[in-house]
């Protein structure tokens, strides 16, 4: 028989975006429920034993594990109701504006779970060898840097002895790391791009601290071996085409990849949300509502963060406007915002008049200094300065509703800058 469950708000994540917005919506005294196909909340946090996180959102040095055991504290504090071992197999808009979602799991079975708003907080998937299409054979030592993460710090064994790691996206950095800590030889970790995936402070840490060698513009273009790896094939790259006559052979019996995230929206497509093709994610407006009214989403679901700290800042403001949503305040205004020069996307991708807005960009380049700028219909009505511009580390910027005082199109471009004085508008 199956069971029917009648809540305010159902989370679908249970993760740092999900306890988040769970915590904020149940702080308000809405019934809420975070729903996560894992046997414990805390999402990938939980195999992230290094430090480095919290230093924003909780303002103390903490490692994965410590920051999911304080927002999980706070979620469930809060009233939030967990169902873990659970996989939402289907969800759908009723006719009423409300939702249904289908429940599985192998001690409850199948339940109904009918919600007045939903919030989707599913993260990321690690992009993989299939998504890069390298030619070589189908040995075993083949992992995603998350999986080997996992079978390292969770599990308690090691992914092989040599290792080369493909893409220098954090997660790959940190592995690098932790494997010659575990007495695994790194021999590299080669880019296809000119400069770091991953923050600069993880190619320091990670890299150059323990002499890693990194290949800049190079690529692997063949994994070697039958039943094991036994080499990869490296060549560096010329206008994005590599030259074969100058590839190089690595032996190793391990390979990671670290070459992206793509965020979870399966569920979201299934309910008709539109998405971005910038970013994977959802398109949101200035209260991370998406399309399809009474969806929001929040966290690395609607686009790839580089801090776990801002995944929970973004999502709790995503859970107080459920919480409007579910008082009856009126839809946020959609006014369209763009993503100009030298940048990939801007998060939100709406404004409302007279509302203060936090917009999340992505650079295009490494730049020592670059200036954002805010156009309002060709007026700028506001610039900041900033300084070591990478694309690996997101940009914030938080305009005021004073600003953001008309209708129209609001277009950010960062502007790459060689000797002019610095200027920063409130």
């Amino acid at each position: 028989m199956i069971e029917d469950r009648n809540v305010d708000v159902a989370v679908i994540g249970a993760g740092a975006a999900g306890l988040a917005a769970a915590a904020e919506c149940a702080d308000h005294g809405l019934e809420t429920v975070v729903i996560d196909r894992e046997e414990l909340p805390g999402g990938i946090l939980r195999q992230c034993i290094h430090n480095g996180f919290g230093l924003r959102y909780f303002h103390e040095e903490l490692t994965g594990p410590e920051y999911a055991d304080r927002v999980v504290e706070r979620a469930a504090a809060s009233g939030v109701k967990f169902q873990m071992n659970t996989t939402v197999s289907d969800v759908r808009r009723e006719e009423n504006g409300d939702f249904t979602l289908l429940l599985l799991s192998e001690q409850s079975g199948v339940t109904r779970v009918h919600a007045r708003a939903v919030v989707l907080a599913m993260g990321c998937r690690e992009r993989n060898r299939g998504n890069l299409a390298i030619p070589g054979g189908r040995p075993a030592g083949v992992f995603t840097a998350g999986c080997a993460q996992k079978l390292l710090n969770t599990e308690g064994m090691l992914p092989g002895k040599c290792a080369v790691i493909v893409g220098s996206g954090d997660i790959g950095l940190i592995m690098a790391r932790r494997l010659r800590w575990s007495g695994v030889e790194v021999k590299a970790v080669v880019e296809i791009m000119p400069y770091a995936s991953g923050l600069t402070r993880n190619v320091v840490q990670c890299l150059n601290d323990f002499n890693i060698p990194l290949y800049l513009e190079h690529s692997v273009v063949s994994i070697n071996g039958r039943e094991r790896v036994q080499s990869v094939d490296v060549a560096p790259l010329h206008d994005g085409i590599p030259i074969l006559e100058q590839k190089f052979t690595i032996n190793c019996d391990t390979v990671l990849f670290s070459v992206g995230l793509i965020p979870e929206n399966e569920l979201a497509a299934r309910l008709g949300v539109e998405l971005n093709p910038a970013t994977g994610g959802a398109l949101v407006d200035a209260d991370y509502q998406t399309s399809v009214p009474g969806v929001f989403s929040g966290g690395n679901v609607l686009h790839v963060h580089d801090l776990v700290d801002f995944v929970s800042e973004e999502a709790a403001r995503a859970g107080r406007a459920v919480i409007r949503y579910l008082e009856g305040a009126t839809a946020a205004e959609r006014n369209p915002v763009r993503a100009g020069a030298n940048l990939k996307y801007v998060v939100p991708g709406y404004y409302a008049r007279g509302r203060d807005t936090v917009f999340a960009f992505r650079p295009l380049g490494v730049w020592a200094s670059a200036m954002l700028e805010a156009e309002l219909d060709g007026r700028v009505i506001w610039k900041r300065r900033c300084s070591h511009v990478r694309p690996a580390e997101m940009l914030l910027a938080e305009l005021s509703g004073q600003l953001l005082n008309a209708p129209g199109t609001l277009e950010f471009r960062l502007r790459p800058e060689q000797d002019e004085a610095a200027v920063e508008e409130a």
